[in-house]
């Protein structure tokens, strides 16, 4: 009886911690909540890809492994995608490569959320995002008085 009793909770745990791993290994890095402008241009897409090639929108968060992204238009799991994220606060584009993993309808036809993992993009926009979204999370934690974010990241490097 009691070994059933344990074999019950560990086997239990178990799919807990897979869950938990998985979840974590989506959400490896720090994400920053920011809404940023991006052009998505879409690479491919396959049968339900939407006729527009160029679209306007913006993120919802962002990190060095992916972005939530707001749109006006579902994008289908799996569609391969260019973005252009204009960084505001840097006044710095960076150009990464994604593929959609999930989507979700806010408003039936006028808003949706898309989430995107980078892929194939280079490291220099890797390395820009990551030092970005440090730099946010530094001038967050440091910066009670409100200081504009250029000036702080200007005497902060």
């Amino acid at each position: 009886m009691q070994e059933e009793k344990k074999a019950k909770p560990s086997g239990g745990s178990k799919k807990k911690s897979v869950e938990k791993s998985n979840g974590e290994e989506r959400r490896r890095a720090d994400r920053l909540k920011e809404d940023n402008e991006i052009t998505i241009t879409i690479v491919s897409g396959g049968k339900n890809t939407p006729q527009e090639k160029v679209l306007y929108n913006f993120t919802k968060d962002i990190s060095v492994g992916g972005a939530r992204i707001q749109t006006n238009i579902l994008l289908p799991v799996n569609a391969l995608l260019k973005i252009n994220l204009a960084l505001k606060s840097l006044r710095r584009n960076v150009i990464a490569f994604g593929k959609v993993k999930w989507n979700k309808i806010i408003i039936d036809n006028e808003s949706y959320e898309i989430g995107v993992e980078f892929v194939d993009t280079p490291g220099e926009s890797i390395k820009i995002l990551e030092d970005y979204i440090s730099c946010k999370q530094k001038y967050t934690q440091l910066n009670p008085v409100g200081m504009p974010f250029w000036m702080f990241a200007k005497f902060n490097k």
